[in-house]
């Protein structure tokens, strides 16, 4: 089947707009990540975010990943649910409710999870007691990209110390977001971190750093035991902007038709804001389109994708099906209930995404 007939099979059978990953780039992407990590001597701990599936954790899983990263509770008890151990909650957890499934989810499977100040760690108590053994939390510790974390070491100190202190809790190391030019600062911080802790007896069992593009800077940081990558299990065009993927990595595209050619220089495609999303990742336009690369996704109505044509000579017609990189391909993924699954030119089926819309 050539890709031509594959877009018309698509449309035709699932509609436009769809979002379609091709399974032989994402079995080679996961086999990469594995073998970075590897190479470097870090554990793989992926981060589910990006694809929310039990069945992709899984081939990540059986590829040698060691353990997952989720960012909230309901995509932890997804994957709980589907036999998946050892998770990493790489995100402060506060109040009564989510404390509570948090307790649940220890019960019955292993969990760690990160904070950065002493009111979240003043109430993980409250979640082993329920969960009936201790957990492990993480003091999440910023070295630059000014997110979250803590930003001194005193403070990153201090925190392990509360930790330690807490009845049902243990301290089980840092958890790491560095930039990607940080290396240096990173590791200034992550030094003077251990041993301050070290003089309480304390030691970090668990040095976690993150993000698909620090993919390059593996093995630069000593004392990492592990990494976290998302993105890179499909990749996007933030990926290739920032230079760790090419466009043959990229294992996942909005299929979408052109619906209006109201003027030369200008179009509608059926994927807005609810299908691509409106976040641009600093980038212009909010997409690559393959067959078209010179036209610009200027803007976007819900329903409504503005094509720019002015700098398009071959430019698309009233219902050609175009495949789109999308920016940020984690939101495009939380926008749809399934991808459409493919190997090279041929659809072998559905796959759902389990977690979509666990934003609590």
């Amino acid at each position: 089947m050539s890709i031509e007939d594959l877009k018309a099979k698509v449309a035709r059978e699932f509609g436009t707009p769809a979002v379609v990953i091709d399974l032989d780039v994402v079995e080679r992407n996961i086999a990469r990540v594995q073998e970075l990590c590897d190479a470097a001597g870090v554990a793989n701990r992926p981060h589910i975010k990006t694809h929310k599936s039990p069945v992709i954790a899984s081939m990540q899983r059986d590829a040698g990943a060691r353990g997952i990263t989720c960012q909230k509770i309901g995509e932890a008890e997804v994957m709980a649910e589907a036999g998946h151990d050892d998770i990493l909650i790489a995100y402060n957890i506060l109040g009564e409710e989510k404390l509570g499934r948090l307790g649940r989810l220890l019960s019955r499977t292993k969990m760690t999870v990160a904070a950065d100040n002493p009111t979240v760690v003043a109430g993980l108590p409250q979640a082993a007691a329920i969960g009936g053994q201790d957990l492990g939390v993480v003091v999440e510790c910023d070295t630059g990209r000014k997110r979250a974390g803590v930003e001194t070491v005193e403070e990153a100190v201090a925190l392990a110390k509360d930790i330690a202190s807490r009845p049902g809790l243990s301290f089980a190391g840092f958890m790491l977001y560095p930039p990607e030019n940080a290396m240096r600062e990173t590791q200034a911080f992550l030094d003077a971190a251990t041993a301050g802790i070290r003089e309480f007896g304390l030691e970090p069992q668990i040095v976690s750093s993150g993000g698909t593009p620090n993919l390059l800077n593996l093995g630069k940081i000593n004392g990492v035991t592990e990494h976290r990558a998302g993105t890179s299990v499909f990749n996007d065009r933030m990926m290739l902007a920032a230079g760790v993927a090419h466009l043959q990595d990229c294992a996942l595209t909005v299929y979408a038709t052109v619906v209006s050619r109201a003027g030369s220089e200008r179009g509608i495609l059926d994927s807005g804001s609810k299908t691509l999303t409106s976040d641009t990742g600093g980038l212009e336009g909010h997409g690559l389109i393959l067959e078209h690369p010179q036209a610009k996704i200027a803007r976007f109505a819900e329903e409504h994708g503005f094509l720019d044509l002015s700098g398009c000579n071959d430019r698309p017609n009233v219902g050609d099906v175009v495949r789109i990189v999308p920016n940020h391909v984690c939101v495009v993924v939380n926008m749809v209930d399934r991808l459409v699954t493919v190997r090279g030119n041929e659809i072998v089926g559905e796959l759902p995404v389990a977690a979509r819309g666990r934003l609590t």
